[in-house]
């Protein structure tokens, strides 16, 4: 399959790549400088000059492409999450860049678009497990308004022609060595800066970023539907920054006030606080796909390896 791919050089788009080449896809994807082609080269992939924002790039790129796999994002960096203002390019991208990436999938005659979307438009679901049939909303943060367009997007792509099919992939937090949030957090734990925010008894559901990558993949085979592309385990906050801590070496994570949290996160803070015990079973049983790490704890020590290894 001829597979085209926006947002080739995230931290998405790297994991993804290279797991369509080993699968046997033909990959072409979205660039904008000639540091991004020789990436995009090494990974096995053949570069577009594209502009997400220029309908005109994006339909020339994708021109005989049989799929389409929106994986661009613009995630702003810890230390800027509280600003509204930071997230205004992540959201710009899943509105208009979905638009322009749909229309050049119709206009190319694809047959599949591939999305990446995320759990948290759940919201908070306490200890229940949560899956596909869940209600959303975007009651958690103005962030996760686009995330839902993305997904009306999404599918307006499926119902332009019967022989069409959307993919949604609601993947959990990512996490891996070579995400910035990653090594991010791992400075910050050394310097016991990284809290646990209230109890620490919410739920976090996470995805390692290979697992990520060849669920894109898989996903490219999967019949048109909403799919959960999280861990098999799911553990609390609590849990979750004890097995990092004690993975990479860091003293244990102090706990603060939710209060006070939201006071230095601003908005995100719901993210953190929320609680979602995210199911895989319908991708796992659609596709045969199944993690690697099914839970931090595991995935976590691959991280500590790498930074043992100085590559973070």
């Amino acid at each position: 399959m001829r597979v085209f791919v926006a947002g080739a050089t995230g931290v998405l788009g790297r994991a993804s790549i290279p797991a369509m080449i080993t699968a046997g896809h033909d990959v072409v994807a979205a660039s904008r400088s000639e540091v991004n082609d020789a990436t995009i080269k090494e990974m096995g992939a053949a570069p577009a000059q594209t502009d997400l924002f220029d309908p005109a790039s994006i339909a020339r790129a994708a021109s005989g492409c049989e799929a389409i796999c929106h994986l661009a994002t613009k995630i702003p960096p810890l230390m800027k999450i509280r600003s509204a203002r930071s997230w205004d390019e992540n959201n710009r991208i899943r509105r208009e860049g979905t638009k322009n990436l749909v229309a050049a999938g119709i206009s190319a005659g694809a047959k599949v678009f591939v999305a990446e979307s995320i759990t948290f438009i759940y919201g908070d679901r306490g200890d229940a497990w949560v899956d596909e049939s869940a209600t959303t909303s975007s009651a958690w943060g103005p962030a996760l308004d686009s995330t839902l367009d993305l997904e009306r997007e999404a599918r307006r792509f499926a119902e332009s022609g019967d022989d069409r099919r959307a993919v949604i992939l609601r993947f959990g937090l990512f996490y891996g060595p070579q995400a910035a949030s990653t090594r991010d957090s791992a400075r910050m734990a050394r310097r016991r800066m990284l809290p646990v925010l209230g109890k620490g008894d919410n739920y976090f559901s996470n995805i390692h970023v290979d697992d990520a990558g060849r669920a894109v993949a898989a996903a490219l085979d999967a019949a048109g539907g909403v799919y959960n592309v999280v861990e098999d385990e799911p553990v609390t906050q609590r849990e979750y920054a004890d097995a990092f801590s004690s993975a990479i070496g860091a003293p244990r994570a102090i706990g603060v006030p939710r209060w006070l949290g939201r006071l230095f996160i601003g908005g995100p803070a719901n993210y953190v606080f929320a609680s979602t015990r995210v199911s895989n079973r319908k991708f796992k049983e659609a596709t045969g796909w199944s993690p690697q790490y099914p839970n931090v704890r595991q995935g976590f020590n691959q991280v500590a390896e790498k930074l043992d290894g100085g590559d973070l």
